[in-house]
């Protein structure tokens, strides 16, 4: 807007200023809350693409059990013999056992932990355990929901705040403290 510097704005672009800040506080809020409110769905949707990555990882690696068990080893002796072998390709499948049962405790662990965290800590134990490429896949697949737990409401509520935090504190008072400088408090203009 091209205001003269020391002039008020008129008394009706105030007010349909003001009746614009109060409508976009209400789409902030209301947006917020959505957005936030499917947090949870979002990360029970990656915690089940976490169980089923775990159980297929268990599977392949109760087949190499089995395959030592037969052999009359136990796994890490397959492994150990399979890296002393001289062919290269028994040693290289020794490296992808050794890779394999890291993967299974690495799942286990990340599902645990997300599956025994509250709510305050969800977000953040989460964060912590993050697989960048199974997340990615949940969100190509994510199907929002309608929630319906506390969890979800606690979400929205704290959507809400992020987001009208967000707006006061980094867009509206920045171009409210531009405003008052620009204009002249009702005072100095009567002299």
């Amino acid at each position: 807007m091209c205001e003269k510097p020391g002039v008020p704005l008129p008394r009706i672009i105030q007010s349909a200023s003001a009746g614009v800040e109060r409508l976009l506080d209400r789409v902030l809020c209301v947006l917020g809350a959505v957005l936030f409110s499917q947090l949870p769905e979002f990360m029970q949707q990656y915690l089940q693409r976490l169980g089923g990555a775990l159980e297929e990882a268990r599977t392949q690696l109760q087949h190499f059990k089995e395959a030592a068990s037969k052999s009359g080893m136990s796994l890490d002796q397959l492994i150990s013999n399979a890296g002393q072998n001289p062919d290269p390709a028994m040693g290289r499948m020794g490296a992808v056992v050794r890779s394999l049962v890291a993967r299974v405790d690495e799942l286990a662990a990340a599902e645990a932990a997300l599956r025994h965290a509250s709510a305050w800590s969800r977000p953040f134990v989460f964060a912590a355990h993050l697989y960048p490429g199974m997340a990615r896949a949940t969100l190509e697949r994510f199907k929002p929901a309608v929630p319906t737990t506390a969890e979800g409401l606690l979400y929205a509520v704290a959507g809400m705040i992020v987001v009208l935090a967000a707006y006061h504190l980094g867009v509206r008072e920045p171009i409210a403290r531009r405003l008052r400088r620009r204009t002249v408090p009702p005072a100095a203009q009567g002299s």
